[in-house]
């Protein structure tokens, strides 16, 4: 339920409803209806009941396996934009949501750009600061692949818990995305080997040489994703640890 007089840029929430209405895909957010009720919008969405991807990536350890499965999913929501000359351009933990079976879906269309013969690329800057590709940052022309930058990085949050330079105000943050390049990857010694390419595939800084998400869906390391039901244990253990956080609160 949104007021749409509080809404600065209404158009990117109709923008938003376009994308989601025509985006039928198993992996992205079901889209039923809206409808004016006095100066409120409704948008009546599909319910995923395990919540967004950040409660589990911040609150659980997740293996490697479940990456993978994660990866694997939202790379076949990314496919099917893509296909359809979409850029969701904030892909994150956040707009990931989980259903306790076993359901992965992208939402929040918000930014998303609809590409054209005529307008193949974009330069605008816009997105989630930690979560940008260099070439948005650096407002440079830029397609697709940016989401699958994201996706790296997104990754990287279910790695370790948080995005690169999380602990940076969002200035500093665009600033070491572009001046340090591929961020620094942790624990990369403990990694996988397909893990480890799967990572520098995602986070090439040349766009021209990063791989669309057709070409990720190949790659090995996704051979080693958990089955989908698997998620929901990680799902609880993320809510136990919200709920025992609320009790000890004074």
């Amino acid at each position: 339920m949104m007021t749409l007089s509080k809404q600065p840029r209404q158009e990117l929430i109709l923008n938003e409803i376009l994308v989601m209405e025509n985006s039928k895909h198993a992996n992205i957010v079901n889209y039923l209806d809206s409808y004016l009720v006095g100066q409120q919008l409704w948008v009546v969405m599909e319910y995923l009941e395990g919540g967004s991807l950040t409660d589990v990536v911040v609150e659980t350890i997740m293996e490697e396996k479940h990456i993978a499965t994660l990866c694997r999913e939202v790379l076949q929501a990314l496919e099917f934009l893509h296909n359809a000359n979409i850029i969701h351009r904030d892909i994150k933990s956040d707009n990931v949501l989980l259903g306790m079976i076993g359901e992965i879906k992208i939402t929040d269309f918000g930014f998303c750009a609809q590409l054209s013969p005529e307008r193949s690329k974009r330069s605008t800057m816009v997105g989630t600061p930690y979560w940008m590709a260099p070439e948005v940052v650096m407002r440079q022309q830029y397609g697709p692949r940016v989401d699958v930058w994201s996706l790296g990085i997104m990754a990287l949050e279910m790695l370790d818990g948080e995005p690169p330079y999380m602990n940076e105000d969002p200035v500093r943050a665009l600033y070491h995305i572009t001046s340090n390049g591929k961020p620094e990857i942790k624990k990369r010694d403990n990694l996988s080997p397909d893990f480890k390419d799967f990572l520098d595939q995602c986070l090439e800084v040349d766009q021209t040489r990063r791989p669309s998400a057709s070409t990720l869906l190949k790659h090995p390391f996704l051979k080693c994703a958990a089955p989908l039901v698997s998620l929901r244990a990680l799902i609880e253990a993320a809510r136990e640890s919200i709920a025992k956080k609320k009790y000890m609160e004074p």
